[in-house]
């Protein structure tokens, strides 16, 4: 009897590994669906945000100061809708603690709508980093726009506050404080740049 139930279980083994090996060879088939890698997902959605970008009427500081005259508060962030709405995002911080993002056309200025953000830890953090700062999202934008049509600026509260501006030609952070504007040294495109840049200095025609 004994002898029965090993010989039983042995078989349902090597059933379930049989099972798992026909799983995973399955898997080598020519004909199953392929992931596309991140970083080629991230440069299709920065060249969706460069074409709207570039086609678009209104800047991101235009953008910016339709959604503050319509909703007035602390901008702290505006970037253009990248789902297949064509639309600025702005997201307006107010005192009381509440935001809303506002949605402006990009070829008219006008409001297309609004909706509040029941986050208000996040919405605190921001206001609280912004304090004593002279530099706001629009000048941000205003500030990045020497390098590139503005496609995004975003508040990074994760130390002393600075803007983070994406361009159609890279990515940069602006001073709360001064308006400088510099390259954000972790922009995959401003290091291709750089390392072409090198290359071109040591004579390299590979």
């Amino acid at each position: 009897m004994k002898r029965n139930i090993v010989i039983a279980t042995v078989a349902a083994a090597t059933l379930i590994t049989g099972g798992t090996v026909a799983a995973y060879a399955s898997g080598d088939d020519d004909s199953a669906p392929t992931q596309r890698e991140p970083n080629v997902r991230a440069a299709d959605d920065r060249d969706d945000d460069t074409k709207k970008a570039r086609t678009a009427e209104v800047t991101a500081a235009d953008a910016v100061a339709a959604a503050l005259k319509h909703t007035p508060g602390t901008a702290v962030a505006v970037d253009l809708e990248d789902d297949g709405e064509d639309a600025w995002n702005v997201d307006v911080a107010k005192s009381n603690g509440t935001e809303y993002t506002v949605k402006v056309s990009p070829s008219t200025g006008k409001i297309l709508g609004i909706q509040r953000d029941d986050d208000e830890d996040d919405t605190r953090d921001d206001l609280a980093a912004l304090k004593g700062t002279t530099v706001n999202a629009r000048e941000a934008a205003q500030a990045a726009a020497a390098h590139g049509t503005v496609t995004e600026v975003d508040l990074d509260d994760d130390g002393p506050a600075v803007w983070n501006v994406e361009t159609t030609k890279g990515e940069w952070k602006v001073d709360t404080r001064t308006g400088k504007v510099t390259q954000d040294q972790d922009d995959d495109r401003n290091t291709q740049d750089d390392g072409d840049d090198r290359d071109d200095r040591e004579g390299n025609d590979d």
